[in-house]
């Protein structure tokens, strides 16, 4: 992700969190995630080091996922219109390619809405926890990998 690309993110990351997990939450709750990730929550998660990469669809940002700490999928956010076409996937395959270096522990983690537990589950994450509730509906979950270069 480039600093031009921010403004773009932040509206996928809008769009969707009011389309598909925000109307779980109190008003005010929905309010302060989206104070918290927009364009300059980004831009402090880029300057603390959490590694983004993005989603292009024909000129267009179709979405993008964060990762921080080699670890922990911070946001993967696709935009509805370009949703059901492996762009997720794809993206998720950049994040954890990016990550999996040979020092990582061998797991990622994941606070998945309840809308994208299916997609998580795909993936081969597992759910840690009950659902969550902390200004937004989450299910923490843990994927598993291979350490790079183990047979």
């Amino acid at each position: 992700m480039e600093p031009t690309d921010i403004p773009a993110a932040a509206a996928v990351l809008r769009r969707a969190a009011e389309s598909f997990f925000l109307h779980e939450s109190a008003p005010e709750d929905a309010a302060n995630f989206l104070a918290q990730h927009d364009a300059a929550g980004l831009q402090r998660n880029l300057d603390a080091g959490y590694v983004y990469h993005v989603a292009i669809v024909d000129g267009v940002l179709a979405g993008f996922i964060g990762v921080r700490d080699g670890t922990h999928v911070f946001h993967l956010f696709v935009d509805a219109a370009y949703q059901r076409r492996g762009i997720a996937r794809a993206l998720w395959e950049a994040g954890r390619a990016a990550a999996l270096v040979p020092a990582h522990p061998g797991f990622f983690t994941v606070n998945s809405s309840n809308f994208a537990v299916p997609f998580y589950e795909s993936l081969g994450f597992e759910r840690t926890a009950p659902m969550q509730v902390d200004k937004v509906r989450y299910n923490p979950m843990r994927l598993s990998t291979p350490l790079v270069g183990a047979a």
